[in-house]
């Protein structure tokens, strides 16, 4: 049989453990060459160690696959560059992207810091942001040399930005980013051949284990489908990264186990159109029989 993505030239961040490890892995298994980026940091960004990356590199050659390991910070504008320069100094080239590395610092409102908003807001939105920007540079240049690309980019955005969990302003602000940049980003890089799209994915690793509200078992019984696997995220992310997706581009998926979602965005609902300004005084009476009249925001699930 052949594999779907054999031969494409692979970038996963934050793929030292996890999600992350699970999507370098698969795409491997589908024949692609992949950079194996991670600095293995702990959950909360602090630290690093080549490990966890290097682990992985071991485990796809182990299989017959082609992978190195990078440890730059994706956040980081030059340290952003090296990694997609990684991709073609060792590969020659990128066909795929999956901005998938992040880090937690949950607390409530009152309670937070500048210094954790900033934190998770750097790694999530502008490590998504830096990557996206030199690979659409590298793409673009492709196209205007007369070399079409084939190209994805696959980003990680979370049920908690497209639907709210407390106590992750901070997280659930830069995936509800991601989200919106991936829709954008799509329509941007269309006239390069490039795709755009986001998973938000349920799953039990180190980053969610201590999260509430999203119904973890860590109790795992052998016999039975492991619901929250980091290994089911992954085969839409390699499906996403072949060829056999190009007319996918701008869509967010929401998938736990065996079960995906096309996540729809922000639409509007019940509306009233005066066709001259309201007073203040008048919306006391319009504004609370609207939202009487619209679908209540989604829970976890996004029902």
């Amino acid at each position: 049989m052949t594999k779907i993505c054999d031969g494409r030239i692979v970038i996963v961040t934050g793929a030292g453990r996890g999600i992350g490890k699970s999507h370098a892995l698969e795409f491997a298994r589908q024949g692609a060459k992949v950079i194996v980026n991670d600095i293995g940091a702990e959950v909360d960004g602090t630290g690093s160690s080549a490990g966890p990356a290097g682990q992985v590199v071991d485990e796809i050659r182990a299989m017959g696959g082609q992978a190195v390991a990078n440890g730059d910070d994706v956040a980081d504008w030059e340290g952003a560059q090296r990694i997609i320069n990684s991709a073609i100094s060792t590969f020659g080239g990128l066909d795929v992207l999956v901005n998938n590395a992040g880090i937690l610092r949950d607390r409530m409102i009152v309670n937070m810091t500048d210094a954790e908003w900033d934190a998770v807001i750097r790694v999530h939105l502008r490590g998504t942001f830096a990557l996206t920007h030199w690979a659409a540079t590298f793409w673009r240049e492709n196209a205007k040399a007369g070399h079409p690309n084939d190209a994805r980019i696959i980003n990680t955005s979370s049920a908690s930005g497209l639907y709210g969990n407390v106590g992750q302003t901070n997280y659930g602000a830069a995936k509800a980013g991601i989200a919106s940049f991936s829709v954008i980003a799509a329509m941007e890089l269309a006239r390069y051949g490039v795709t755009v799209n986001a998973i938000a994915p349920a799953a039990l690793t180190r980053m969610t284990e201590s999260v509430a509200n999203l119904g973890f078992n860590p109790e795992k019984d052998p016999n039975k489908f492991d619901v929250f696997a980091p290994e089911n995220i992954s085969p839409l992310a390699a499906w996403l990264g072949s060829t056999f997706s190009r007319d996918i581009t701008g869509r967010v998926f929401h998938v736990v186990g065996g079960k995906i979602d096309v996540v729809e965005g922000w639409h509007a609902g019940p509306s009233i159109d005066k066709g001259e300004r309201w007073t203040t005084e008048e919306l006391g009476g319009v504004i609370p029989d609207l939202v009487a009249k619209a679908r209540p925001n989604a829970d976890m699930s996004g029902r």
